[in-house]
């Protein structure tokens, strides 16, 4: 049975570890690490079903954003939050009015609108958990949509009027996803695009 982990696993084990000393260690490196609060974390890999779903989605989102001012970035986009130190890799963000970078690095960017994450057995608690009160802290972000990689399942949380996070789920086929802050829709028939799960 695979084992279920919260977060990702601490991927050296020494004292707590500057900003700039993780940077240094990041950009050689083949595996993509997460930083918080001094510890670095190893970030796992993605599966077949994973890489459909980003794939389908991503599509989407370039058509429908093209020649649009807000635009889709993968999970080669590294991704800092200054309100809490962290630095991540969302499977696909979104930002709006250009790119800016963090005062740290300028490799790395902040202020996302919206952060979709593909969930896995390994990562599925983590991003639904502490990943996610960690993404509250951004000031920009409106949206943050994660869509399940083993069964037809997308949990879209987004800013309502009253500056609180609220959820729409979608467990069925012909269900429509909303993206609220760019004001379009995408049918999860679309997202789940020649996906095939386990019985």
């Amino acid at each position: 049975m695979e084992n279920i982990v919260n977060e990702p696993a601490v991927a050296y084990h020494k004292r707590h570890y500057t900003v700039e000393e993780y940077l240094a260690m990041e950009k050689p490196s083949t595996v993509k690490h997460e930083y918080y609060q001094g510890e670095i974390f190893a970030m796992s890999g993605a599966g077949l079903n994973h890489n459909k779903i980003f794939s389908n989605v991503f599509i989407e989102l370039g058509n429908r954003l093209k020649n649009k001012s807000c635009r889709p970035y993968g999970s080669d986009m590294r991704m800092n939050i200054p309100e809490n130190t962290l630095f991540t890799y969302p499977d696909i963000s979104i930002y709006c009015n250009g790119l800016q970078h963090s005062n740290l690095d300028e490799e790395t960017f902040i202020s996302p609108t919206v952060i979709i994450e593909i969930l896995s057995p390994s990562t599925k608690h983590y991003d639904r958990g502490k990943k996610f009160n960690l993404y509250k802290d951004i000031p920009s972000l409106q949206e943050y949509i994660m869509i399940d990689s083993e069964s037809i399942s997308v949990e879209a949380y987004h800013i309502n009027e009253a500056k609180n996070w609220t959820l729409n789920e979608h467990k069925e086929i012909s269900d429509t996803l909303t993206f609220v802050s760019m004001g379009f829709d995408v049918a999860l028939a679309d997202i789940y695009e020649r996906v095939q799960f386990n019985v």
